[in-house]
């Protein structure tokens, strides 16, 4: 398997920024870290080796990124706002150097997908959500999908709620967006077992939401036994990406 150990200068965020990649070609597989992960967990918790043949037939290569959550949605002294404020730092990282490094580095420039698992997932749907133009397939495993896991009630402030997919899902009617999500490939999964039980309500009204907006998706449910837990994500990813267009 092809590896490579990158890094780049990020101007939005003022530090060197490190991604990992894992294989040589096909559609680039943007990977967001859970809380508090670095861009090596994905491969430290076994998932890479879980979708090795993938990988090795050349039609996915992942791309695992650093992640700031530790100074934005999990900086529980700042306030609210100065938590989304850092995000948004974050999202310009990501959409404005990140995705411009891995298509110089992949030549690759159509639709790309996200992926994540725990807060990883969260960062995977609203990525894709807020830039379907980026990402046209997410694969979003045991997510909390509501800004209010990480910050309470936020009364308006319009830089959390434009992060919060359970709620601004909701009011948004731009047919430019409705229209990539439904040509988009997009799986919600969780389980219903341990620790799952934080992502449950915001799951269904993700779905609730895009039944009512006629955007096709796959709002999958497993078993009362599967866990909120790298144990099942290692079963979960490899199973949907052999359901997906590659």
């Amino acid at each position: 398997m092809h590896i490579e150990h990158l890094s780049h200068w990020s101007g939005n965020l003022n530090r060197e920024m490190y991604l990992n990649r894992y294989g040589h070609a096909g559609i680039p597989v943007v990977v967001f870290a859970s809380s508090g992960g670095s861009h090596n967990e994905y491969y430290d918790f076994g998932m890479i080796d879980a979708c090795a043949s993938f990988i090795e037939e050349g039609r996915v290569q992942f791309f695992t990124l650093s992640s700031v959550d530790s100074e934005s949605w999990l900086a529980t002294w700042k306030n609210g706002h100065d938590q989304a404020e850092m995000h948004r730092a974050y999202e310009r990282y990501v959409i404005e150097e990140a995705i411009p490094f891995i298509k110089h580095n992949t030549g690759w420039f159509d639709g790309m997908m996200t992926t994540g698992c725990s807060m990883g997932a969260y960062h995977a749907l609203n990525f894709f959500l807020q830039h379907p133009d980026v990402f046209t397939k997410v694969i979003a495993l045991s997510g909390v999908y509501d800004a209010r896991f990480f910050v309470g009630d936020y009364y308006n402030d319009d830089a959390i709620y434009q992060n919060s997919p359970v709620d601004y899902i909701w009011n948004q009617n731009d047919g430019w967006f409705i229209d990539r999500y439904r040509q988009a490939e997009i799986v919600i999964c969780t389980g219903l077992g341990a620790w799952e039980q934080d992502g449950l309500p915001s799951f269904y009204k993700l779905k609730e939401a895009f039944d009512q907006k006629q955007i096709p998706a796959w709002f999958a449910e497993w078993g009362h036994d599967v866990a909120h837990d790298w144990e099942w994500w290692r079963k979960q990813m490899p199973y949907f990406l052999g359901h997906l267009y590659l």
